[in-house]
């Protein structure tokens, strides 16, 4: 069975959701997730507090057990955005080249796109060559705001 509820937090409405065993998904906004009830559960509660934390400055690591789903690649990305220390950037070939594929940009990006539980794996912290900010789910104002977060005055 899947729960969700939703976290106010600095860069609005998240909704986290998540099965009796782990985090799924967190979205941008009050969305209603197909086949799940909402409810609170110790899980929702715990990813509250911990997304809290983090925005409150008190947390740079989530201790959450995730399932994202996806593809092979794809969660081989993610646990290379997991790798990210708090507070530092990577450009989409670094990560291409961490997971042993450094033609695999695009895919990369595309991976990146496709993360559904933001901010916890942050997908925030990867950039364009040269550092330019490029494409964020939940829009370049948010992904301004967790990379101004963890690095202040850089961005």
């Amino acid at each position: 069975m899947k729960f969700w509820e939703t976290c106010e937090t600095n860069i609005g409405i998240l909704t986290i959701v998540c099965s009796e065993e782990s985090l799924l998904a967190i979205d941008f906004g009050e969305k209603e997730p197909k086949d799940a009830v909402r409810r609170h559960t110790d899980l929702t509660d715990r990813t509250a507090e911990q997304l809290n934390e983090y925005f409150s400055g008190k947390r740079q690591e989530f201790d959450l057990p995730l399932n994202p789903g996806g593809t092979e690649f794809q969660r081989r990305v993610w646990e290379a955005l997991r790798s990210i220390p708090y507070g530092q950037t990577r450009s989409y070939g670094e990560v291409a080249a961490s997971i042993g594929n450094p033609k695999a940009c695009r895919a990369v990006g595309m991976a990146n796109n496709r993360n559904p539980i933001p901010v916890i794996i942050p997908c925030h912290r990867v950039i364009g060559a040269g550092g330019s900010l490029v494409g964020y789910g939940g829009g370049l104002d948010k992904k301004i705001k967790l990379l101004e977060l963890e690095q202040p005055g850089h961005f």
